[in-house]
């Protein structure tokens, strides 16, 4: 055979040597922070009892866990920003070191309030950890690559969200509730262990100037953001400081807005959303994780209380949705491939608004294997809606802005998610209060107003009263289904909003033997990244 006649040499994927391995210490990395979001959840009771846990009325409880959320979401894109000067892989350790000590220090605390301040250290650190690891793997994966290695990453999440109730209701049958917390030192010291043996670092090798108001600007914003939200689904969007924080948000957001359109070196280029695919699919990660964790918050409600599980057997319920991440969000890549954005984020989120419509037909007495079916719908169709657009976001982007991609995707999820628990969790609490009926009237005023406000609080008036409330309790429980229902065709409604976005704006199918354009391949001259072996 002759030079003119043979096959041209196949070349290697150019991403770092310790690719697949790096992802693996990643994963740990990401683990511990995604799994302490949802363990949290499971004990809450065992916190508010004032012999076995530190006897934290409903609003320290709320604050145990809004705390963390409010630093953690209004702190993202600031953390990505610096995670692209300063070096991904040290932003990343401190962030696991800062998370490490707020878990020994939550595990110990003495008092609701001293949780409370230790859960937000938390934040701060999970806000470091998120933006880091995925954009270590946008550089140390080639572009081709990039897609399998974020599908796997999103399965991570998925798991994370999954097993958090499960791991915490295990250690709660067995330890004290500090043990959800003390949990993770172990996995951090393990995680930054790996970190400096095995993952390289990288960091943007023109950063330019900081800019300093653009990051005050977008931590304000975000922060009063992330608050009204919260006190929004605690008190109602009526509440003037729920409304008046969304209003102070919007006001910074367009200020920050404006402000980084004028200088030189902005900290986000706010003319990336001018760009279709990058838009778009910042939308729809927003939408699903809207529905998602709606759905979740109203699910875990139904879960031990109408239907009395423990946490263990609540937790086990949501497997399913891990088993729907876990199988086919590693596998999205190829469907990608194969049928194209539109087609795979389509379907998916089409799982998604019906996995939602689901609990539309949920009742008392509804057979938990439909749950279950709900929640691995719900897996699958996440696990082919989240790598395709969390791949376009980081595509969109030069491979050393990956750390503000990877900031702008999680800070939308988790508004997404936040929003979704609120507004759903709002629609849930007010339809539940209006088809009360009668069932207050007799009460004392206090017993009243706890039995008004939520199921949570009717279960303990119930509790207190003892079997002679249990008409009572029958009527909480229909009450809170009924508020149910509305709040999932409210998650059905904005899975479909997903659906349409997709189908008219992300990307179909590119033709075969046309490589998918990247920001990277379109650089003049390639930048890249400086990888730094440990």
């Amino acid at each position: 055979m002759t030079e003119a006649t043979q096959a041209p040499p196949v070349s290697a994927p150019a991403g770092h040597p310790r690719r697949w391995v790096v992802l693996g210490v990643l994963i740990i990395s990401l683990l511990v922070v995604v799994l302490d979001n949802t363990v949290l959840n499971v004990a809450l009771k065992t916190i508010a009892d004032p012999k076995h846990g530190l006897g934290s009325s409903q609003s320290q409880l709320e604050w145990a866990i809004n705390s963390y959320t409010l630093v953690f979401a209004g702190l993202l894109f600031t953390a990505g920003i610096l995670a692209d000067r300063l070096g991904r892989k040290i932003t990343l350790i401190v962030g696991l070191a800062i998370f490490g000590v707020a878990s020994l220090a939550s595990a110990y605390a003495q008092s609701p309030n001293q949780l409370i301040g230790a859960r937000a250290l938390m934040g701060l650190g999970a806000a470091a950890v998120m933006p880091a690891t995925l954009s270590i793997i946008a550089n140390v994966f080639d572009p081709k690559e990039r897609p399998r290695a974020i599908g796997i990453w999103a399965g991570a999440v998925g798991l994370g969200v999954a097993i958090g109730p499960i791991v915490g209701g295990l250690l709660l049958e067995h330890f004290w509730y500090g043990s959800v917390f003390l949990i993770n030192v172990p996995v951090v010291i393990i995680g930054i262990v790996l970190l400096l043996t095995l993952v390289p670092e990288s960091r943007d090798p023109r950063p330019g100037r900081i800019d300093f108001l653009g990051v005050v600007l977008s931590v304000i914003g975000l922060s009063a953001l992330t608050y009204g939200v919260i006190r929004g689904g605690d008190e109602g969007f009526g509440d003037p400081l729920a409304w008046g924080s969304l209003v102070l948000a919007i006001l910074v957001l367009v200020g920050f807005a404006l402000w980084e359109r004028r200088i030189e070196f902005p900290s986000l280029d706010v003319r990336l959303f001018t760009n279709r695919q990058f838009s778009v699919s910042t939308g729809v990660i927003g939408l699903m994780f809207f529905a998602v964790l709606g759905s979740m918050f109203f699910g875990s409600f139904w879960l031990q209380l109408v239907r009395g599980y423990g946490p263990l057997e609540s937790g086990a319920v949501l497997v399913p949705f891990a088993l729907g991440q876990i199988v086919f969000a590693p596998r999205s890549a190829a469907m990608v491939k194969k049928f194209g954005p539109k087609a795979v984020s389509t379907v998916g989120l089409l799982l998604v608004a019906l996995s939602q419509a689901v609990w539309i037909i949920v009742g008392e007495s509804t057979p938990i294997w439909l749950v279950g079916v709900a929640f691995f719908i719900a897996g699958v169709g996440m696990a082919n809606v989240m790598p395709p657009a969390t791949e376009a976001i980081m595509a969109a982007l030069p491979r050393e802005k990956a750390g503000v991609g990877s900031a702008v995707s999680n800070t939308i999820r988790q508004f997404g998610g936040a929003l979704g628990v609120a507004a759903l969790g709002a629609v849930l609490a007010s339809v539940y209060r209006g088809h009360l009926g009668d069932a207050t009237a007799g009460l004392p005023a206090q017993a009243a107003d706890a039995f008004s406000k939520d199921i949570s609080g009717a279960h303990a008036v119930g509790d207190a009263i003892g079997p002679s409330a249990a008409p009572l309790i029958a009527q909480a429980n229909d009450a809170f289904i009924t508020g149910l229902h509305y709040a999932a065709a409210g998650g059905t409604f904005v899975g479909l909003l997903g659906v349409v976005a997709a189908l008219i704006w992300m990307p179909g199918k590119r033709p075969a033997g046309t490589p998918a354009p990247t920001t990277d391949e379109s650089l003049a001259e390639e930048q890249g990244v400086t990888l730094v072996e440990a």
